[in-house]
C-alpha cells in the first residue's frame, strides 16, 4: 500500500460483521480463565493483553499504522512527544553513559537532555549540524551510546543530513534516533536513510487538530543490539525471570524492551480515547501534509518581497541553507516557516499581537495558522548562548501555516506587518 492508502487501512482490518472503524476498547484491564494464564502473561507481556499500562487494542491499532507509514517493525505510543524522546533515550542509556545529540533541536528536548538526564547521571553533547567529521570523532566517547537529532529542527528549520550522522552512528556501533515530527513519514522516512529509531511528537501533525498529547518510537529492526555496547538487551533481564531480549524477540528487541521494561514502569501509555482521535488525525495526514507544504511556500515567497523581514528560513526555498537536503531527504518541506522581523524582539511581539487569523499559541502544526515567539515562550529557559546555538534569533517568529484560504492567510500576515 502507498501512504495514502495505509493512512486509511493500516493497522486495522475488520473481520466480518466487525466496525468499519477502529473501536475505543475502554478498559484497564483483561480477564483469563485460569491463573496460570495470568501468570504466563506475567512472564512475557507480548502473548497477550494484560493491563492497559502496557498496551491496550485501540492503542496497537495505531501503533501498527505508524509503523506501517515509517517503515519500522514495531512502534509503541507515549502520553508525549517528551515521554517518547526521553524512553528512546534511557531504552539504552544508563547512569555513567552518553549520547550526542544536534544542537538545533526543541528547546523542550534541550532542557531534558542538558538538565535533567543529567540529573539521571546520563551526559548529552551537543554537536553543531555543521561540525566537521573531526568535531564529530571528538565528541565521541567510549561510553556514548546514541546520536539524536530532528529532521527539520524545531525551530531553526535546519535539515538533518540523515545519511552523513548515520554513518557517523554506525561507524562507532550505536544507533542514529531522529525526531520525525516536522516531516510525517508522508514528507520524510528516516529509516530508508539509515536511521535506527524514529520519534514523533503526535501531538502536531499527525493529530493535526490540537485535541490530544502523544508521542511514539518506531523501531527500524535494523541495528544490531549485539555488537558489545548494549548489556541490557543482550544479558538476562532478571525482572523476566532472565530473559534476554534479543535471543527472544530479534529484531523487535528494542521496542519490546522499552514497553516491557520503560513502559512498565513508567506508565506514560495514552488513553485508548486519545489514540482514537490520533487515528482521525492520521486517517488525512497525507492529503493535509500536501497542502501545508503549498501553502507555507507561497507564505514564504509572500514575506520575501517585504523589507520587514530581515531573514526567512524555510527549506522549500531556493537558497535556504537547507534546500540541497531538503530536496535530497523530503517530498515537501511542511507547513512551518521561521523568519526574522527587523527590529528584534519588540518589532516580532507587535507583528503578533496584531494578527486577527493567526492563533498566538505554544503549539505547531496544527489545521489553524498558529505563531510563536521562541525566545519569548518554548525557548525561554534557554541562555542565550543556548539560543544561538539553536538557531533561534530575538526577532524570530516561528509561523506555522494552516489549512485555511491562502488569500486569508496572507491578509493577516499583511495585517501584522502593517503593525510594525
Amino acid at each position: 500500500m502507498r501512504d495514502e492508502t495505509k493512512c486509511l487501512h493500516a493497522g486495522y482490518t475488520p473481520k466480518n460483521s466487525e466496525p468499519r472503524v477502529v473501536p475505543i476498547v475502554q478498559s484497564t484491564t483483561y480477564v483469563y480463565d485460569s491463573t496460570a494464564d495470568v501468570a504466563a502473561v506475567f512472564d512475557d507481556p507480548t502473548l497477550s493483553l494484560i493491563y492497559s499500562r502496557f498496551a491496550n487494542p485501540t492503542v496497537m491499532a495505531v501503533e501498527e499504522k505508524i509503523a506501517a507509514l515509517e517503515g519500522g517493525v514495531g512502534a509503541m505510543c507515549t502520553s508525549s512527544g517528551q515521554a517518547a524522546t526521553m524512553l528512546s533515550i534511557l531504552n539504552i542509556c544508563r547512569a555513567g553513559d552518553s549520547f550526542i545529540s544536534l544542537s538545533e533541536v526543541y528547546g523542550g528536548t534541550v532542557n531534558l537532555f542538558a538538565v535533567t538526564l543529567k540529573k539521571l547521571g546520563i551526559e548529552c553533547i551537543f554537536v553543531d549540524k555543521n561540525a566537521s567529521d573531526e568535531e564529530l570523532e571528538k565528541a565521541f566517547k567510549e561510553n556514548t551510546k546514541a546520536v539524536f537529532g530532528e529532521t527539520i529542527a524545531n525551530p531553526a528549520l535546519s535539515v538533518l543530513d540523515i545519511e552523513r550522522f548515520a554513518d557517523f552512528a554506525h561507524r562507532h556501533g550505536v544507533p542514529l534516533i531522529v525526531d520525525n515530527t516536522f516531516a510525517t513519514p508522508v514528507l520524510c522516512k528516516p529509516i530508508e536513510f539509515g536511521a535506527d529509531i524514529v520519534i514523533h511528537s503526535t501531538s502536531k501533525y499527525m493529530d493535526g487538530h490540537a485535541v490530544q498529547v502523544g508521542g511514539v518510537i518506531v523501531d527500524s529492526g535494523n541495528f544490531d543490539w549485539t555488537n558489545g555496547k548494549f548489556p541490557e538487551l543482550c544479558e538476562p533481564d532478571e525482572s523476566y525471570h532472565g530473559l534476554i531480549y534479543t535471543e527472544t524477540y530479534g529484531k523487535m528487541a528494542y521496542i519490546l524492551k522499552a514497553r516491557m521494561q520503560l513502559m512498565r514502569d513508567f506508565g506514560v501509555y495514552p488513553a485508548a480515547h486519545s489514540a482514537f482521535l490520533l487515528n482521525l488525525g492520521l486517517e488525512t495526514l497525507a492529503v493535509r501534509m500536501k497542502q501545508y507544504c503549498e501553502n507555507a511556500m507561497t507564505v514564504a515567497r509572500y514575506l520575501q518581497k517585504s523589507d520587514k523581514i530581515e531573514s526567512i528560513t524555510y527549506p522549500g526555498l531556493e537558497g535556504d541553507a537547507g534546500y540541497e537536503l531538503g530536496k535530497k531527504y523530503l517530498k515537501g518541506a511542511s507547513g512551518v516557516i521561521s523568519f526574522v522581523i527587523r527590529g528584534g524582539r519588540e518589532a516580532a511581539m507587535k507583528f503578533m499581537d496584531s494578527l486577527e487569523l493567526a492563533s498566538n499559541e505554544v503549539h505547531v502544526a496544527d489545521i489553524r495558522t498558529c505563531v510563536l515567539h521562541p525566545a519569548s515562550e518554548t525557548h525561554r529557559q534557554l541562555t542565550d548562548e543556548q539560543l544561538v546555538a539553536a538557531g533561534i534569533e530575538s526577532g524570530m517568529v516561528r509561523f506555522s501555516v494552516g489549512l485555511e484560504n491562502i488569500e486569508d492567510i496572507l491578509a493577516d500576515i499583511e495585517k501584522g506587518l502593517a503593525a510594525i
